[in-house]
């Protein structure tokens, strides 16, 4: 379904007396509940009354479904009726079994280049430009640590660094430790370490860290040298390292890490922003805490948003495979070339094998909150879901924490836990995260900002301090798909201006560094 179509079945429902429900395509044959409806209630859009109590952005049937029949829902199938069901029946989990679909990848078949907008026309933001040419939307110092055995200090370093002490640096963000839990007690080459070491090489190289210092023990098995080689990581006036065993120990290297800082603030600080293209704004896109109104308004929102960020040379980043796992065939079909498509389809079925027998989201199941909000199985959710890429063609995908060098809508292959999801975005360079969420997630994330987007008034309303933009709006019939879209691109280009976001306010992000923890510990 089209952005447009999604505009006039929200728009058709305007008429003073609006319906409960939302149609989402003629073929559907379930529609999705406004807000909270009692039983006995007419629908006359639908002909039908409800059967029993439906909360908001949940769905009832609009016909006789047949026991084993497909459910539709956006004209794609969400699962089947797990039982003969009576029109205005309330559809969920219940009565709505998962089981697989048959998918048509059509790989790249359908594939038609976005227009881009002419470079004199291109949207602009006021972007830090660093000395390669890379642009930032933030300026922070990192403190990092090859292993969990620095956090503590790394922390003590960093909190050293008050508001107070960095008022004669005001272009500088802060300083910010990147504390994780793995470098030691695991797998010491292949992938885990190769994906630790693309995660840590790739926050420090990030075009939002203006300096950086590395904190190691001494005996991690992400042995400190090695870790420089293979990142191509050398020593400078912004970037050192320290070994806590050549010092002396934590509290001499507390000490050394604050004078390292101390002697990076002056040059940090000598930045100043300049107006860019929005080309060089590149997003991750996120979502958690879903409900069923976060695909009817804030994702689909979102996506408009991203086809105009594209349109002016901008990156959206899709990702949280287990995710999109159900609709994958609708990225392959747009994808930029036949390999395209197949990589993504690799790392899917990579993921049903890690995922084997085993009681996950990619088999079915939502999570509670997911579940509570209307979402069925993790089709539903990744219908939804995937629509923060609007339509787009899919120009490339990556692995987790790799470089995303591509403009355009490319995927990267993460976890759906948004924290390592997020982790993984920044570290291949997105300079700002969009997070959708109907329940109310509560995200922060440094050194790229989060700008966090409700899909319902009720939600934004109760926690209007956590919430950037209100795509409640959509639902309310107040806005189009279209105007949401606009709005938020906007509110984009503000933020990467250095408006801060509702998360950067709380001082949230701190604590939401958390690279993937895949592979063994011993």
């Amino acid at each position: 379904m089209t952005t447009t179509d999604l505009n006039k079945a929200v728009e058709s429902d305007r008429a003073p007396a609006r319906s409960p429900f939302i149609r989402l395509d003629p073929k559907d044959n379930v529609v999705v509940a406004r807000m909270e409806v009692q039983a006995g209630t007419a629908v006359p859009s639908e002909g039908l009354t409800t059967l029993q109590k439906v909360p908001a952005g949940h769905k009832i049937a609009t016909r006789f479904l047949g026991k084993g029949e497909p459910v539709l829902k956006y004209n794609t199938v969400i699962g089947f009726a797990s039982e003969d069901i009576l029109p205005g029946t309330w559809m969920h989990s219940h009565n709505i079994a998962f089981d697989e679909v048959v998918k048509d990848y059509r790989h790249g078949l359908d594939y038609s280049p976005s227009q881009r907008v002419p470079p004199e026309q291109q949207a602009t933001f006021e972007g830090i430009v660093r000395e390669d040419g890379r642009v930032a939307t933030r300026n922070y110092i990192g403190v990092f640590t090859v292993g969990h055995s620095g956090a503590t200090v790394a922390r003590k370093i960093c909190a050293w660094f008050t508001p107070e002490r960095l008022a004669a640096y005001p272009n500088i963000d802060g300083v910010v430790p990147y504390i994780h839990e793995q470098g030691s007690g695991m797998e010491r080459s292949g992938e885990p370490m190769d994906l630790l070491r693309r995660t840590l090489g790739g926050y420090i190289k990030h075009p939002n860290t203006a300096a950086g210092l590395l904190i190691a023990l001494g005996e991690e098995h992400n042995e400190l040298e090695s870790f420089l080689q293979v990142q191509q990581l050398e020593l400078s006036t912004r970037f050192a390292t320290l070994v806590m065993h050549e010092l002396g120990g934590s509290r001499r290297t507390i000490a050394a890490g604050i004078a390292a800082i101390e002697g990076m603030l002056a040059a940090a600080n000598t930045v100043q922003r300049e107006t860019v293209s929005a080309e060089h704004i590149m997003i991750g896109l996120q979502c958690g805490g879903s409900d069923g109104f976060s695909g009817l308004s804030a994702n689909p929102a979102l996506g408009a948003a991203m086809e105009l960020l594209i349109a002016h040379g901008g990156t959206a980043i899709l990702s949280e495979t287990s995710e999109i796992f159900g609709v994958e065939h609708t990225l392959t079909a747009r994808a930029r070339t036949p390999e395209v498509g197949h990589k993504l389809v690799a790392r899917i079925d990579w993921w049903l094998k890690y995922n084997e027998g085993r009681d996950t989201q990619i088999n079915g199941r939502v999570s509670p909150g997911n579940n509570a909000g209307g979402l069925a199985n993790v089709l539903e959710k990744s219908l939804g879901g995937a629509k923060k890429g609007g339509n787009a063609p899919l120009m490339d995908v990556y692995e987790y924490a790799e470089p995303v060098t591509r403009h355009g809508l490319v995927f990267m292959d993460t976890p759906g836990y948004d924290p390592v999801s997020a982790t993984g975005q920044i570290a291949g360079g997105a300079n700002l995260i969009c997070f959708t969420t109907g329940r109310g997630s509560c995200f922060g994330s440094v050194p790229a900002p989060t700008m966090k987007l409700a899909s319902n008034t009720p939600m934004y309303t109760r926690m209007t301090a956590d919430m950037d933009i209100n795509c409640g709006l959509v639902i309310d019939g107040d806005a189009t798909i279209a105007q949401m879209g606009e709005r938020i691109f906007r509110q984009i280009l503000r933020h990467a201006c250095g408006e801060p976001t509702k998360s950067e306010g709380l001082g949230m992000g701190l604590n939401e560094f958390v690279p993937w923890p895949i592979g063994v510990v011993d």
